[in-house]
């Protein structure tokens, strides 16, 4: 398992499309819609625009990463190299933990990096660090859950990117990362209380600006760890038919 997460791991740190996807792009479209909604408004407006806007692209781009797990999995399976791993004495579980924990600390580094961003340039409030990183850990384990999930359920890349883009973009316009949730239709502030991006972009304004309460965070994280664990069921589930697809 070691041998497999260090290998993937220098795999993705040298792959310069993914530092594209998860800090350049998250920053360029930070600085647009604050430049955009920030234009011409009070300063007590616009600190409240920025403080939705940095931890809701946060929250956005980190789902991406579920692109390059699909492409990942796929490449994998279509080139026989998880053939040649079940041939090996590897579980099963090792070698999904030895996939799957790369990217975790991906995500963590984005997020931090994308957060670090806001504060250097943005100065957003860090009001509660330790609920920021305790929220960060969370949606890190929720989001490369579920994106473990679809690598082993999808049977292409343009499949899995395409409901990557369902799941970031629906989840995003639906959880109120576009736009405050006390601005939409009552039906559509109900439904966003099933995405996890609602969870965890509520949790990190609360974070920021000390307001969240302990029972609030509980019951955050509690949803959040519930996604990542049905990935992770899911991924475990399909794994042997996933191995029996893949190319000897």
């Amino acid at each position: 398992m070691k041998a497999i997460m260090q290998t993937e791991g220098i795999k993705h740190l040298q792959d310069r499309g993914m530092i594209f996807w998860a800090v350049i792009l998250p920053i360029l479209f930070t600085v647009l819609f604050i430049s955009l909604f920030t234009s011409g408004i009070e300063e007590s407006m616009k600190e409240e625009v920025i403080i939705s806007i940095v931890p809701g692209y946060v929250v956005m781009f980190i789902f991406f990463i579920m692109i390059s797990m699909v492409t990942t999995f796929i490449k994998d399976k279509e080139g026989g190299m998880v053939a040649r791993i079940a041939s090996t004495p590897i579980s099963s579980i090792a070698f999904l933990l030895g996939k799957w924990m790369p990217f975790i600390f991906i995500v963590f580094i984005q997020i931090a990096i994308l957060f670090t961003f806001g504060k250097i340039v943005y100065h957003i409030p860090l009001g509660n660090p330790l609920y920021i990183v305790i929220i960060s850990l969370f949606i890190t384990f929720a989001v490369t859950g579920l994106g473990l999930a679809l690598a082993l359920f999808v049977r292409s890349e343009n499949m899995g990117i395409a409901c990557t883009q369902i799941i970031a973009l629906g989840g995003a316009m639906l959880g109120g990362l576009w736009m405050p949730i006390d601005t939409m239709p009552s039906i559509v502030q109900t439904i966003a209380k099933v995405t996890p991006q609602y969870w965890a972009h509520q949790a990190y304004q609360g974070a920021m600006t000390d307001t969240l309460s302990g029972g609030d965070l509980l019951l955050s994280l509690f949803i959040l760890f519930l996604y990542g664990s049905i990935g992770c069921l899911l991924a475990y589930i399909r794994y042997p038919r996933f191995l029996n697809e893949a190319k000897h």
